[in-house]
């Protein structure tokens, strides 16, 4: 299964690639323009009777309205607990079923969430240390693998995680950087954090 055997050097790998493209160059230039917010609709000038407005009794109006509100978003499941953490990942593969894909900015705010409840590591450049924390690439492997982003939304994940990085000044891969001497947990969580309203900004 494809799931089981992507790694960080992997993911670090394919985010690289896909960052060098020429479509990826696309995405991100002008990220950061919005579009221009839409001018203001003239106020009609009020009825001389409100009464005039309404076309059915305001019992069946709100029935109506009711009926037409969204279903409410299913209740999140929280990440598993220490031991959860501490786990070979396949454990956790049955989480993946009937989630549904998600943005890639979505898929970074999960992978914030590994972070910081899991613990953040550096060395070795593995997906977890002994106690389950993650290195940056090892927690977005991780988020995939508990069901959140399919392998493609992890891939532009990591690309938009490399695009921040180059907006800083870092020019090699992600796992360098989560090496560096001196880098911290709070370095690492202000970069996801980073990524993820740049990928926002960008719809994605």
């Amino acid at each position: 299964m494809a799931t089981a055997v992507l790694t960080p050097d992997q993911l670090d790998g394919q985010a690289a690639r896909l960052h060098d493209t020429q479509a990826w160059q696309q995405i991100v230039t002008g990220w950061e323009h919005t579009a221009a917010e839409p001018a203001p609709a003239p106020v009609p000038a009020p009825p001389s009777d409100w009464r005039g407005l309404l076309s059915v009794p305001v019992d069946q109006l709100i029935d109506d309205t009711l009926r037409a509100l969204p279903t409410p978003p299913p209740h999140e499941r929280p990440l598993p607990g220490r031991l959860g953490a501490m786990l070979p990942d396949r454990v956790h593969l049955w989480r993946r079923v009937g989630q549904s894909d998600l943005r890639p900015s979505v898929h970074l705010g999960y992978a914030r969430q590994i972070l910081a409840e899991w613990g953040w590591q550096n060395t070795p450049y593995r997906l977890r240390n002994p106690r389950g924390a993650r290195c940056v690439c090892g927690a977005m492997v991780s988020a995939h693998r508990l069901g959140y982003g399919s392998l493609d939304t992890v891939d532009r994940a990591g690309a938009w995680l490399i695009t921040e990085l180059r907006a800083q000044g870092w020019p090699g891969l992600i796992g360098p950087w989560n090496r560096h001497p001196g880098r911290t947990a709070a370095d690492a969580l202000a970069l996801v954090d980073a990524t993820i309203r740049r990928a926002s900004l960008a719809g994605q």
